[in-house]
């Protein structure tokens, strides 16, 4: 589908109570140069479903250099359950070690986490999706009700898009629940990260998450130093530009 015409306003209004599963072929049918971005459970869902249509699905996912071993593990597995390529993305080495040199390494616990987020995730993020049109997340709307409450299942990506170039994002998991992300999962042999198993539902970096507690809310285990309002990295925020 050419980008010229390519309407996401009416597309997710379109496809909004269509399924994950068409949602991925709409979205592999109107670009080529797209790709899953994959990190947790809702990711290895799209995986499962893109493959499924597409065996060379481009997928990639970002290495921090923090992440718990359990996800790196979970990594390769995903990757050698589906037989494909995964782009493990880095951050510029320098500016971590800048980052770490003048500030230490946990300076987020006092500064936010907004900085080390940034340099470790947001920018290596960008450098990626310059190279594509369009990517495939899985974010999903009871995930965080104070700022994913309203995300559509196609939407033109204000935090990644220029004044040279429209870019697309794709959120087929928009309107499930965790609930039936973990039922995709085990009615389908769907690989997860471990450490699930213990307690821990939104995984990020090892420093920044931890499980959480019966009743709580999924996200309250990423950042709970800070306020709900904040608990986002800035891979889904449009003002985040730099």
């Amino acid at each position: 589908m050419s980008r010229e015409i390519f309407n996401p306003e009416q597309l997710a209004n379109e496809y909004d109570e269509q399924s994950p599963a068409a949602i991925i072929k709409l979205a592999l049918k109107s670009f080529e140069n797209i790709a899953i971005s994959f990190s947790g459970a809702e990711d290895v869902v799209l995986v499962d479903i893109a493959t499924k249509i597409n065996p060379d699905v481009m997928v990639f996912s970002l290495d921090t250099g923090r992440l718990h071993a359990e996800t790196y593990r979970f990594i390769e597995q995903v990757r050698e359950h589906y037989n494909i390529e995964i782009d493990v993305l880095s951050p510029d080495a320098k500016s971590v070690q800048d980052l770490v040199r003048t500030k230490g390494l946990y300076s987020f616990y006092k500064d936010g986490h907004k900085e080390c987020c940034s340099i470790r995730k947001v920018i290596p993020l960008r450098r990626h999706l310059a190279g594509l049109d369009a990517w495939v997340t899985g974010q999903r709307k009871d995930q965080s009700p104070d700022t994913r409450n309203a995300v559509p299942v196609v939407e033109k990506d204000a935090a990644f898009s220029s004044t040279d170039k429209n870019f697309y994002k794709f959120n087929p998991l928009a309107n499930w629940t965790s609930a039936q992300v973990w039922e995709y999962i085990r009615s389908n042999d769907v690989p997860f990260n471990a450490l699930h198993e213990q307690g821990f539902s939104s995984i990020g970096c090892e420093p920044c998450t931890r499980p959480v507690l019966p009743n709580q809310h999924e996200r309250e285990g990423r950042w709970w130093w800070e306020e709900s309002t904040q608990k986002e990295c800035g891979l889904h925020v449009a003002d985040q530009k730099k």
